[in-house]
């Protein structure tokens, strides 16, 4: 297993960070990333998206159910409860505004990349597995609305094939 280096992880704390501010007016307060140990999800709900191209892994934006229900709710600019089908489209709205930021500052770099379609997962007793070889790096982070982490696993792609 090969380390990731902060040039493949500082811009998925920049795109969790800008869009947070950016558009919720959250200012996330970053913790210590650590390497992830199991593939238990960390969070009730959390917001998937593939990365192909030059780089290919994904990332994962996991939040507790209630500070999921308050960033939506700040989101979509009404109280929300629950969560429904649009509670959870919208978790993946984020998730994918998050990735698409993410892509921008890669293809800054040169490195080109694209983004799947966000996948909601619900729950707790569930496994997440990234590709075989590929470390999960979390980021957690910490806002007045609740804790949330965004999970990265990337590597740069093989020249074969």
């Amino acid at each position: 297993m090969s380390a990731i280096s902060a040039d493949w992880i500082n811009p998925f704390i920049t795109a969790a960070t800008e869009v947070l501010d950016e558009i919720l007016g959250v200012k996330p307060k970053l913790s210590k990333p650590y390497v992830k140990q199991s593939d238990e999800p960390l969070f009730d709900i959390t917001g998937l998206i593939g990365l192909t191209g030059e780089a290919v892994g994904s990332i994962a934006f996991s939040l507790p159910k209630q500070t999921a229900l308050k960033i939506v709710s700040k989101f979509v600019g009404e109280e929300v409860l629950g969560l429904s089908a649009d509670t959870r489209d919208a978790i993946g709205e984020l998730t994918n505004i998050i990735a698409g930021r993410v892509k921008k500052i890669f293809y800054e770099k040169n490195i080109r990349m694209k983004i799947s379609v966000p996948n909601i997962i619900v729950g707790k007793d569930l496994a997440i597995s990234s590709v075989k070889g590929i470390p999960t790096i979390v980021i957690p982070f910490e806002t007045e609305l609740g804790n949330f982490a965004v999970q990265v696993s990337i590597k740069k792609a093989s020249k074969e094939g």
